[in-house]
């Protein structure tokens, strides 16, 4: 990769911080969607910040070096004697770090991180996709030693940074902070990198391909390989479950077209119930493809008492990679496609990108996804669709849940957002509309542009 800066992940810090507060009494679990950065980050981390490291990996690696896991655990000088000459690399005691990359492969490396934590010689990091997978963890123990933390597609800032704009965050930062719009210019501009980010979306080898060519279809070529990669984990890992995922996985953009973008089973299966599908959708959360959205029937402040688990959201973990998926016909996004999604002279249903982009972006902000959903058939005054519900980072007794509604176009009502702020007045902080134009506050709704999302 020419140019380093390029890649500039938040993650870094909190990799420097485990360093420094942990010393070596626990190891690093890096989980996160196949190619979404994990060994790329976590080898610049080591060359950077150790004197020596070594990467073992588990897609690749030798019987030899298996069978190390197997024979030496209980004479570690051994093993890390072994260690080191067949990868030639010499081992400092509490200077170097050993990696275990994508560990789930081999989950005996996994159960031994226990004993070679113990040890406290070197550090270690762990990566994985599809980590927690039963076929995964299958007879081992999971070491509490293990911290483990997530890796998410690169978010909007990260993006920008990629794209060699670095400030442009931190004066979305500011007028967020102010309550005061960007202004006509700087509104602009921030749309049309919201817009790429969009198209691109966060797989790092995407954002490097745009960074490189700016050529779409180029773009488009990683994204599809991507795909195909996914698609192929759920043949091989999916266990008797191969059929509903590939079904869900299949179905997602359809369902997402739909102005109703709850997910709905009929359309997989006649009579399916959710029960008989629950487990692909978790598969496929777990192996971190897709965000699921709940539906809470109340926005109390513990979404979770009050979730429905019949009725949910699917949306792509990656918007790049849903627009991939949803415009398969021949095999590749034409670039005029492209060209028109970056104008904004698509004419289909553009709300359910602003959506996923949305659901990607208070992801990667660290939110649990959750809508509301109050479906009526006589009752008018009862019908209400709120897109995401956040809650308050600092809980107070009242006033802790923010709806949420997110408009692509010009023109829209805010019926469903007025009928449930009468509703549940007690329980509610500011309501926000998330939309193509600049800040602004009305009757007490605040209207951020879409790129303020990860602030929220």
């Amino acid at each position: 990769m020419h140019n380093k800066k390029r890649m500039k992940r938040k993650i870094y810090d909190r990799l420097l911080q485990w360093k420094r507060v942990s010393q070596g009494d626990s190891a690093l679990m890096i989980e996160g969607a196949r190619r979404v950065g994990k060994s790329y980050i976590v080898e610049e981390f080591a060359k950077k910040e150790y004197d020596s490291y070594i990467l073992i990996d588990f897609n690749n690696t030798t019987q030899q070096m298996r069978d190390l896991f197997v024979n030496y655990l209980n004479d570690l000088d051994t093993f890390f004697m072994y260690l080191s000459l067949y990868t030639g690399t010499t081992l400092h005691q509490r200077r170097s770090l050993i990696i275990f990359d994508e560990v789930q492969r081999f989950p005996t490396a996994r159960a031994a991180i226990k004993y070679l934590v113990k040890d406290h010689r070197y550090d270690y990091i762990e990566t994985g996709s599809l980590v927690s997978i039963k076929k995964n963890v299958k007879n081992i123990t999971i070491p509490s030693e293990e911290e483990p933390i997530e890796l998410n597609p690169m978010d909007f800032e990260e993006f920008l940074w990629a794209m060699g704009e670095q400030s442009l965050m931190t004066l979305i930062r500011m007028q967020f902070e102010a309550d005061k719009p960007m202004g006509q210019d700087m509104h602009r501009k921030a749309m049309t990198w919201l817009r790429q980010y969009m198209i691109v979306g966060g797989m790092p080898q995407a954002v490097l391909k745009y960074a490189e060519t700016k050529d779409f279809n180029q773009v488009d070529r990683q994204k599809r390989l991507i795909l195909n990669l996914y698609r192929n984990d759920i043949q091989q890992y999916a266990e008797g479950l191969e059929t509903k995922v590939t079904q869900i996985f299949d179905e997602i953009p359809s369902q997402l077209q739909r102005h109703e973008k709850k997910f709905r089973l009929a359309d997989l299966q006649k009579d399916a119930r959710y029960r008989d599908y629950d487990s692909a959708f978790l598969w496929l959360a777990d192996a971190k493809v897709v965000n699921i959205c709940f539906n809470s029937t109340e926005p109390n402040i513990g979404f979770k008492l009050t979730k429905d688990g019949n009725t949910l959201k699917c949306y792509m973990a990656d918007t790049g990679l849903l627009i991939s998926h949803s415009f398969d016909e021949n095999g590749i996004v034409k670039e005029e496609l492209y060209k028109k999604l970056m104008f904004d002279k698509l004419e289909f249903n553009e709300g359910m990108l602003m959506e996923n982009i949305v659901a990607q972006m208070l992801r990667a902000a660290g939110h649990k996804l959750y809508f509301f959903s109050n479906y009526s058939k006589d009752d008018a005054e009862k019908r209400m669709e709120i897109d995401f519900l956040v809650s308050k980072a600092i809980t107070t007794s009242r006033h802790n849940v923010s709806p949420i509604d997110v408009k692509s176009g010009k023109n829209y009502t805010l019926s469903s957002l007025e009928k449930f702020r009468k509703k549940y007045v007690s329980m509610l902080s500011t309501p926000y509309i998330l939309h193509t134009s600049d800040m602004k506050t009305e009757e007490g709704v605040t209207y951020l542009p879409l790129y303020m999302t990860p602030l929220l």
